[in-house]
């Protein structure tokens, strides 16, 4: 973690035992492990703040998405029937031709 060896571990244990002494090295370690700890869970609660805040960013990016899409998709259909009342409106009335009337088609004939 540290990158630390063996032997410079047994050296900061030599140095702690002189300075701080034999007696007092275990509250030593007792208060190193407790802000250790309190160091941890404020790491923890900054991540989960965090957390918080990026799903609540990514939930109202999302909410704009989805309303972004229903207006898009209501919009094409409302363009769409606007165009058939126009031309509905303006279509002149179709020509009805005489049931009468035959086209006459040339025959083909059977020579190449």
């Amino acid at each position: 973690m540290f990158d630390l060896a063996w032997s410079e571990l047994l050296l900061v244990a030599v140095l702690a035992i002189v300075f701080v002494g034999p007696k007092d090295l275990p509250k030593l370690m007792r208060s190193a492990g407790q802000f250790a700890a309190k160091m941890r869970a404020m790491a923890r609660e900054f991540q989960t703040a965090f957390d918080d805040i990026a799903r609540e960013s990514e939930l109202d990016e999302l909410r704009k998405q989805v309303a972004e899409l229903r207006d898009g998709a209501m919009k094409p259909l409302t363009d769409v029937e606007q165009s058939i009342r126009q031309a509905a409106i303006t279509a002149p009335d179709p020509i009805v031709e005489p049931a009468d009337s035959e086209q006459t088609v040339p025959a083909e004939s059977g020579k190449p």
